[in-house]
């Protein structure tokens, strides 16, 4: 595996070529000690056994996909699944990869850029997709920016998938949470939507006035209100570290895994977008350039 170290005053970014992954993203607490704000693995080689996507790029479609299959221009693409469920772009997404580190920048802002090249129908999707990743530091803003082109009529679903950790307790309990989300997708009993748009209010995953965690346990994908504002802060007052996190994605799963003291926030579009022509289209076709960018910022408070 490739290392990649970028830094600026308040910020330094370890990246690995295998899965794009964040391995290390080092902050400073209201005490002056340096955290890292991400789980990873100290040794790269543990990434190879990773199951649950630790820092990596998530691709080709990032979400679950029913049944394995879905429908394109008249045709049909049977995609790998487990139970029906296809998960993170299938047995080996673009988080079990190698890709290339393209361009660094050590400079003001320095920036990482790392780019992979899918082949018509790897895990079953259409298309040879040109994909890049570029993780950028300005000031106390990392920017994660995705896109992809292809050449033959596609669905794409990028995110980031990163386990965010603000502080040392066992748990992410005491962390407060705020979601500009008033709406959220209703799942099935294997996590897939059910095609139901649902209102958060006086259900377990209504943070838009912002609470601690506490007992909540969420794998929710949310619906953002206004992606010209800040769809989640998360606020450790044992740490005083505080992030916010602005895409201009429709919809994030906020995740919060049971035996790990963290949370995710996976800016992206619907999941089983390519089953619902109602929600979002994921669609991309030859011409044109598939977009996510995403901030999370982080402070003192």
């Amino acid at each position: 595996m490739k290392q990649v170290t970028i830094s600026n005053p308040f910020i330094t970014l370890i990246v690995l070529d295998y899965g794009a992954i964040i391995q290390k993203l080092l902050i400073k607490d209201a005490k002056g000690n340096t955290v890292n704000a991400v789980i990873g693995f100290d040794y790269p080689d543990k990434y190879l056994n990773d199951q649950v996507f630790l820092g990596a790029c998530v691709g080709r479609f990032a979400g679950r996909i029913s049944k394995g299959t879905f429908e394109l221009d008249r045709e049909t693409f049977l995609l790998y699944q487990e139970n029906g469920v296809h998960l993170h772009g299938g047995k080996e997404g673009f988080g079990k990869k190698y890709w290339t580190f393209e361009e660094v920048d050590y400079g003001d802002t320095p920036f990482v850029r790392l780019s992979y090249w899918s082949k018509h129908l790897e895990e079953g999707y259409p298309g040879n997709l040109k994909v890049s990743v570029t993780y950028r530091l300005e000031n106390n803003k990392l920017l994660i920016t995705h896109k992809a082109v292809t050449d033959r009529t596609t669905v794409v679903n990028l995110t980031n998938h990163s386990y965010f950790r603000l502080d040392d307790a066992s748990s992410v309990n005491n962390y407060e949470l705020q979601l500009n989300c008033s709406r959220y997708l209703v799942l099935d009993e294997q996590r897939l939507p059910t095609g139901e748009i649902a209102e958060v209010a006086d259900t377990p995953y209504d943070f838009r006035n912002g609470s601690t965690i506490g007992n909540t346990r969420l794998d929710t994908p949310v619906i953002i209100d206004d992606n010209e504002k800040v769809a989640a802060k998360l606020h450790s007052k044992r740490s005083g570290i505080s992030m916010e996190v602005l895409t201009d994605q429709p919809a994030m799963v906020v995740y919060t895994p049971p035996n790990m003291p963290a949370i995710c926030f996976e800016t992206q579009n619907y999941p089983d977008a390519p089953n619902f022509p109602e929600f979002p289209s994921c669609i991309l076709r030859p011409g044109e350039i598939y977009k996510n960018k995403s901030q999370f910022i982080f402070d003192i408070e």
